[in-house]
């Protein structure tokens, strides 16, 4: 139940999560109406330089988890921190998707060995 208020207090808990696998995996933190942690899910598995995001997987499991925002992250094993446009699509289908059911999307970081990039910080959200 930690709340979760800025960027700053999800990163390190990122990177220990994200930052040593050797593949790609996206993960959903599901946060409640005061952004305190109701749980943390890797809903997806990939390769080393890709994975595929299901954005109706996505929304069943914040409904599931009866979450009132989301914060997403996933990694680059490559080591660059850097989003793709696939990215930045991605982020926006999401986003889309979860308005519909009036779920907010805080923020999407990009964890590469120990840095943490965050779409909120860059405008990009």
């Amino acid at each position: 139940g930690t709340a979760l208020t800025a960027p700053g207090a999800v990163r390190d808990y990122l990177r220990l999560a994200l930052g040593g696998r050797p593949h790609e995996a996206f993960l959903c933190l599901f946060l409640d109406a005061q952004h305190r942690v109701i749980a943390v899910e890797e809903l997806f598995r990939g390769t080393l330089t890709q994975t595929s995001v299901y954005p109706r997987e996505v929304v069943k499991a914040a409904l599931a988890a009866n979450a009132a925002a989301v914060i997403f992250a996933h990694n680059h094993p490559s080591g660059v921190a850097q989003p793709s446009q696939a990215d930045e699509l991605l982020t926006r289908q999401l986003k889309e998707a979860l308005a519909l059911v009036d779920i907010r999307v805080l923020d999407h970081f990009i964890v590469a060995g120990n840095q943490a990039l965050s779409f909120a910080e860059r405008g990009l959200l």
